[in-house]
């Protein structure tokens, strides 16, 4: 009789431990899914977007007159955003793609400062005509490349997921076609003649930069685990599936995923201090109950209770029922561009969705800030005197070769559009022009 009750409880057993493993392999394989068609769809969409980017530019070298190319030139800012946008997404961190983005960059940079300027009065001149021409032929050769591997994931049915397994664990026997394939991009890029980028345009560095303010004890496993439950604010009866970066990466993470109640959740933190530098959760948003603003304080209140201190709002989008919020260190009253934060808040019920904290842990540091030389009112002299200037603030920026400027910044307006506009505070130079989305809330800093 005993006998018979062991091997019924023990045949119980058995089949609630296959039943487990099976609910979490499911969930397991829901949560990769949906990785994997993200990736698909920003690669498609990468692809998609320099084919009209090519298209664009060269639509603009049939144009001649003033009120066609700065809107042209201003679309074609919007396509290279667009591109950016969509490599930030592809599991390339651990692939050398900085050539590739900073030829993206360059394109913007350009086709802004010349949208933005009075063309009646400087219009283009042969060597940018030219620079324009060698960009047309760029983005083509460019488009080519990424043609060729979008045939073959589309030919093969090749999987993002096993790049970023191969690339995590540098597995030199998976298949490697789709890094091969951007490595080839890459390789294209880099064999542009640096010359054609013009003299304002050279030496721009967006290369990888290292983490310099990971701080704090090294977690455990267990602890990064702990650490990811409060990040998500789950609890402990969530299976939460953990994972921790191949050895000699430059940066220890603790990646970690869950599948619950309709929730997609994933988040990568430093296995030094836990410090949190991306997190994202997917899930359906219901009806709008908080405002924009509501939102924002949704986001501060996140932020300070993972201690960024003196994170300051400069801006914010509403896609949906989505609130997109920006955040930017302040020091001394001076805004520090660099140490940026991003943060999503679900309008619903004000939860946190999203988090990205990349910049600022590579940038933050406490800065030794000079007085500027020029005063705002000096620096107002310099812009476009056709620009309604609503406030302005001394602020550090990343200048085109990568060194850390101070400048006056001005937000203003222009034909319905709105600029900022960063005047170097040493010298008087026109720093950058950045054309804000109509979408954007702007905050003015000086409230």
């Amino acid at each position: 009789m005993i006998r018979w009750i062991a091997i019924t409880v023990l045949a119980v057993s058995v089949t609630a431990t296959a039943v487990w493993g099976y609910q979490e392999h499911r969930e397991k394989n829901a949560i990769l899914i949906q990785a994997e068609n993200n990736y698909q769809r920003s690669f498609h969409d990468l692809s998609y977007h320099m084919d009209l980017l090519q298209d664009k530019i060269g639509t603009t070298l049939a144009m001649d007159s003033r009120e066609q190319i700065s809107p042209q030139m201003a679309e074609v800012w919007r396509l290279t955003s667009e591109a950016q946008a969509d490599v930030s997404q592809l599991p390339l961190a651990l692939l050398p793609f900085n050539k590739t983005e900073e030829f993206l960059s360059k394109i913007g940079d350009f086709t802004y400062r010349t949208a933005v300027r009075d063309l009646d009065k400087e219009p283009l001149t042969d060597e940018e005509v030219k620079y324009l021409s060698s960009l047309y032929d760029q983005s083509g050769q460019i488009t080519k490349e990424l043609r060729k591997v979008q045939n073959l994931v589309l030919k093969d049915n090749l999987r993002w997921m096993d790049v970023q397994v191969a690339l995590a664990s540098n597995d030199k026997q998976a298949d490697n076609t789709i890094v091969d394939g951007f490595k080839t991009v890459e390789k294209t890029v880099s064999g542009f003649d640096e010359g054609n980028f013009g003299p304002s345009l050279t030496g721009t560095s967006r290369e990888n930069k290292p983490y310099r303010f990971v701080k704090g004890e090294k977690l455990s496993k267990e602890q990064g685990e702990d650490r990811a439950r409060k990040l998500f604010n789950i609890k402990d009866n969530i299976n939460l599936n953990i994972t921790e970066t191949g050895k000699g990466s430059d940066l220890p993470i603790y990646s970690a995923s869950y599948r619950s109640d309709g929730k997609n959740g994933y988040v990568d933190l430093t296995q030094k201090g836990g410090n949190p530098i991306n997190l994202m959760i997917d899930r359906e948003i219901g009806e709008q109950k908080l405002s924009l603003n509501e939102g924002l304080e949704k986001a501060e209140a996140y932020l300070k209770k993972y201690d960024f201190d003196d994170m300051e709002a400069f801006q914010s989008n509403q896609y949906d029922n989505l609130g997109v919020f920006s955040f930017i260190y302040k020091q001394d009253g001076v805004l520090i561009y660099p140490d940026s934060i991003q943060i999503k808040v679900a309008l619903d019920n004000g939860e946190i969705l999203g988090l990205s904290a990349k910049d600022y842990y590579q940038n933050h540091t406490e800065r030794e800030i000079k007085k500027p030389k020029i005063t705002a009112e000096e620096a107002r002299d310099k812009v476009n005197q056709n620009v309604d200037i609503q406030t302005n603030q001394l602020a550090i920026i990343e200048n085109d070769v990568g060194e850390e400027v101070l400048t006056h910044s001005f937000l203003g307006t222009l034909n319905n559009e709105t600029y900022r506009i960063f005047i170097n505070a040493q010298t008087g130079v026109e720093e950058s022009v950045e054309k804000l989305s109509t979408k954007e809330e702007k905050f003015d800093p000086s409230l």
